[in-house]
């Protein structure tokens, strides 16, 4: 192989220590952004539940009332008992105020049942309060540390990406563009081995995506300094180095 393919290979070296500086970058931000995620989750949590607990003490004040009223007819319904001047007036009232103090007694169940899970859901509130809390510290924790890191990272980047123009000035513009144009298509693989296999009759591969070269193509990489791509993924054929 000559200067250009050398060039390629030495090019395909650095796009991928830059990637992979370049995805360190990304993760650790984004570790600052799947915590805040995490503190957006608990709040909106937080929010629904205080909603939750404003809905069940809007029917706790409804349930009130109407026991109020209930109260209310218990009493008029004893006073009419002690004035009924037939036994089937008597019985009819009676029949009435027992059903009355039993459903007076369904609306006492209920608003009970309501207040136990007002308070439930009030501790909630709290519970989730600190977890907030403990989860924006671990935020503010993490946001540092992204921020130390980012920094080197930045730096680490911006050395290879000079390192990167460097190599890419012994390229001719055309290659480079195909490398660049291919790299963007396979995650900055842009540059396949052509794997070698059988004895006296030899088979050959694209190391990219494993599908047959020809003869033919080899040849040419052994006797010109041009880019040869695979017929199937199109990535930039090269041989593999010997010792």
């Amino acid at each position: 192989m000559g200067p250009v393919l050398d060039g390629l290979i030495k090019l395909q070296s650095v796009e991928n220590r830059l990637r992979v500086v370049k995805g360190k970058l990304t993760r650790c931000r984004r570790s600052v952004i799947i915590q805040e995620n995490q503190v957006r989750t608990l709040q909106n949590s937080l929010k629904a539940k205080k909603e939750e607990i404003q809905l069940e003490k809007v029917q706790s004040d409804r349930l009130e009332l109407e026991l109020n009223s209930r109260e209310g007819e218990i009493t008029k319904l004893r006073a009419s008992l002690n004035s009924a001047k037939t036994n089937k007036e008597y019985s009819a009232l009676l029949t009435q105020l027992n059903t009355t103090k039993a459903d007076s007694s369904k609306i006492e169940d209920q608003t009970l049942d309501l207040l136990k899970n007002i308070e439930a859901d009030e501790d909630e509130c709290s519970e989730i309060k600190e977890q907030i809390e403990q989860q924006k510290q671990k935020l503010e924790q993490i946001r540092k540390e992204s921020e130390t890191s980012a920094e080197k990272y930045q730096k680490e980047i911006n050395q290879v990406e000079d390192e990167w123009k460097q190599v890419a000035k012994s390229i001719p513009a055309g290659n480079l563009e195909i490398f660049q144009r291919v790299a963007e298509t396979y995650d900055g693989e842009a540059i396949a081995v052509v794997e070698e296999h059988g004895g006296n009759n030899k088979t050959y591969i694209c190391g990219g995506c494993f599908m047959g070269i020809t003869a033919e193509s080899v040849n040419l990489l052994l006797t010109k300094d041009e880019i040869i791509r695979c017929p199937n993924c199109t990535r930039i054929l090269v041989l593999r180095k010997t010792e």
